[in-house]
């Protein structure tokens, strides 16, 4: 991840670079002096869960009887989602600004689980599978960073933290996430200065800072013979990698 940003840095200020040989007329010149401003967005995001597995369980039937199972989980894959949202803008000087962007993204997460201790006929582990759905209402407080602007373009860094609301309801599949979450985020972008309005696209990389998983989900279970795979799972730390399209 942190050889991708640096080549993403390189390749933004090689255009900004390129472009600062031959001056052009610059749109919206006053743009950036505005003390505040508004605009929306719009985007895509990769959701992903890092998932921590409690190894060998000892499982306790409502009959008193027990029996030892090995299962393990993972995140099998990447799932893509859209983000849509709102920004508001404070300038806080010539080169930073602090921004507030609440939005929703929806996307979900794909789980599989290996349980090692049954087997298939062909003596394989057998699998179960999650469609984690999730809908994130998102509130986060990011400082932005821009360069010398250059003609009609201006690269910058961000980083903040960024709350989360699960709006997702409870139901009765394997691993459950928490109503709230809080991420770390980092990314970078380029202002795009356009004759009507600004263009911003920005990748960014969003990390949990905390556990994400419900621990409490397994006692709300009506079939007893999943808690086996719920309980599998020691933690799990949610990641978002989201590219949006500001227009201010």
């Amino acid at each position: 991840m942190r050889r991708f940003l640096h080549i993403l840095t390189l390749l933004c200020l090689l255009v900004t670079t390129g472009q600062a040989q031959t001056r052009t007329v610059q749109y919206r010149p006053y743009t950036d002096l505005r003390q505040l401003h508004f605009g929306i967005l719009v985007g895509l995001n990769l959701q992903d869960i890092e998932l921590k597995n409690v190894g060998p369980q000892l499982i306790r039937y409502e009959d008193g009887s027990l029996e030892a199972k090995t299962i393990v989980c993972d995140d099998d894959r990447w799932n893509a989602g859209f983000s849509v949202g709102v920004l508001a803008d404070l300038r806080l000087g010539k080169h930073f600004n602090l921004r507030f962007t609440p939005t929703m993204h929806f996307g979900a997460k794909h789980l599989t689980f290996h349980n090692l201790t049954d087997l298939d006929e062909y003596g394989r582990p057998t699998e179960e599978t999650q469609d984690m759905k999730n809908t994130y209402l998102s509130l986060p407080v990011d400082l932005k960073f821009s360069a010398q602007r250059w003609n009609n373009y201006r690269p910058y860094l961000m980083a903040g933290v960024n709350p989360l609301i699960n709006l997702t309801s409870k139901n009765q599949e394997y691993l459950q996430l928490k109503k709230a979450d809080l991420m770390l985020e980092v990314g970078l972008g380029c202002d795009f200065y356009l004759p009507f309005f600004k263009l911003i696209p920005e990748l960014k990389f969003c990390y949990s800072l905390r556990d994400a998983l419900d621990h409490g989900h397994a006692d709300e279970l009506k079939d007893e013979t999943m808690r086996a795979y719920t309980n599998a799972v020691t933690s799990g730390h949610s990641k978002m990698i989201v590219l949006t399209f500001y227009f201010e």
